[in-house]
């Protein structure tokens, strides 16, 4: 057994390692996904303040200011992945998850009273969520990183596929959380009345989540963050940080266990040639490489998707579709099954033909959600499919196609600096989607209620289209090259 791990190496240690790593997707999913159940209940709690009016404006600020804590957290990913190691870098991201699940659980904890919604009070909890959003910004970069660095080129697509895996699992799993905690409460539901204030209709009924319910829903991730956190300990640094920082026997060990040792020196040799300058600047392969690592991040956020997760449940009650909480858990488990799709097939069709087929299933979802709007007689049920379609062809391409490429496209003597960058730009433009979506959904024109419907997801789908095309013109496929293989491509560009 000693000698087959040592001529082939280990797939278990692998695997292990990589399954510790995906925790930080599942993390990601869960942060940024736990706001859809909790919304509605937080806003009702903050329309109760006496010393101001919380408006739809600082509902959308609320519901969005985790997005600034992962900006900055995406931004500063590349120094602390560089000073500090993608591990240790980890290892915070997993300390600001837990930290941001109690805070946001109890924002009065010290300074306030419990129960009594104030301007103080929501700045505190936004701050709370702006910390956990540094550790989906630091989560959203390194993870994917720490996973390149550590699979072989063969199994590198698929591995870091299952990281938007984890994303996906992990949103599924705070829809399923938020709806046992909810329970048979009663979410409250919130009109605005005839002045164009908000207000709740039935509170009494709807108190417990209200009071409580929002609270339990995001404190539920202090268990996953305890337990990636823990779990980070066990792992190693990656061989390529460790290469580039001089310790050449502790990454050939790594290497041999994952690869045998054969392998392992000629990798570690390949490695030390590309790292061999330490300094180069972000431009030294060009403009192209920086531009095609941005405009990946963009594209993956301005189709407008994570609009759709945020706040589904307030999207299938709007279409009047039953439950609206059962409908968003049901398109939970349809993201898994289609991002499976990209895991199992992303190594055999490659990256590009999977982001164009899913750019072009998503438009068809968009305009079907369009024409539903303004034509008043098709039933709501072919919008929920509509969604669902556009949905499902994002799971499969631009969800885990994009971090796969933003994870293997850069040269290794970049790699922290450009992933630093292209993430904080998706983050970036997942805040001005996320806060212009309600907008824009609930925009009418004369007698067209449902104007914004049809607007926003005809925007949407036009942007889909422009991102094929993007895909066809300037991504490289990377399918089966080394992360060296990156460097020798972009020179020659």
């Amino acid at each position: 057994m000693a000698s087959n791990t040592n001529n082939k190496g280990s797939k278990g240690y692998l695997f292990s390692i990589v399954l510790v790593a995906v925790i930080g997707g599942l993390l990601f999913g869960y942060d940024t996904a736990v706001i859809s159940g909790a919304e509605k209940g937080l806003q009702a709690f903050f329309m109760g303040a006496k010393d101001f009016v919380y408006t739809d404006f600082m509902h959308g600020i609320t519901s969005s200011s985790a997005l600034i804590g992962c900006v900055i957290g995406a931004a500063l990913s590349g120094l602390c992945a560089s000073r500090l190691g993608r591990k240790k870098s980890l290892i915070m991201a997993g300390v600001f998850f837990f930290l941001s699940a109690l805070g946001s659980y109890l924002p009065e904890f010290l300074f306030f009273e419990k129960g009594q919604p104030s301007f103080s009070l929501l700045i505190a909890f936004n701050l709370y969520r702006i910390l956990g959003g540094l550790g989906v910004g630091l989560a959203s970069a390194i993870c994917p990183m720490y996973i390149a660095e550590v699979a072989p080129s063969n199994l590198r697509g698929t591995l870091v596929s299952w990281n938007q895996f984890a994303i996906i699992f992990g949103q599924l799993v705070v829809y399923f959380v938020n709806f046992m905690i909810l329970g048979e409460h009663i979410a409250p539901v919130i009109q605005k009345m005839a002045e164009g204030i908000n207000q709740i209709m039935n509170p009494a009924e709807a108190q417990w989540a209200i009071e409580t319910g929002w609270r339990y829903m995001f404190v539920s991730e202090a268990v996953p963050a305890g337990l990636f956190t823990l779990l980070l300990f066990l792992v190693p640094e990656t061989p390529r940080y460790l290469a580039m920082t001089g310790r050449d026997s502790q990454a050939l060990a790594i290497l041999t266990k994952i690869n045998g040792e054969e392998k392992a020196r000629t990798i570690l040799a390949e490695i030390k040639e590309t790292v061999s300058e330490k300094t180069e600047k972000l431009f030294t392969y060009g403009f192209l490489v920086i531009f095609v690592g941005i405009m990946l991040s963009v594209f993956q956020q301005a189709v407008g998707i994570n609009a759709v997760l945020y706040f589904a449940p307030r999207i299938f009650e709007s279409l009047g579709m039953g439950n609206p909480m059962m409908q968003t858990v049901i398109m939970g488990v349809v993201n898994i099954t289609f991002t499976l799709v990209a895991i199992f097939t992303v190594e055999r069709w490659g990256r590009k033909p999977l982001l164009i087929w899913g750019s072009l299933g998503m438009a068809i979802g968009a305009a079907g959600v369009a024409v539903t709007s303004v034509v008043a007689s098709l039933p709501p049920v072919i919008a929920v499919i509509s969604i669902m379609v556009y949905s499902a062809s994002f799971m499969f391409s631009w969800g885990p196609i994009c971090w796969v490429l933003i994870s293997e496209i850069f040269p290794n003597t970049i790699r922290g600096a450009a992933v630093a960058i292209a993430v904080a730009f998706q983050w970036i433009f997942n805040f001005i989607v996320s806060s212009t979506f309600l907008p824009m959904y609930n925009m009418s024109l004369g007698s067209m209620e449902n104007f914004g419907h049809a607007f926003t997801y005809g925007l949407y789908g036009v942007i889909c289209i422009i991102a094929a095309i993007f895909v066809w013109k300037l991504v490289p496929e990377t399918k089966g090259k080394t992360l060296e293989d990156m460097s020798r491509l972009w020179k020659r560009k």
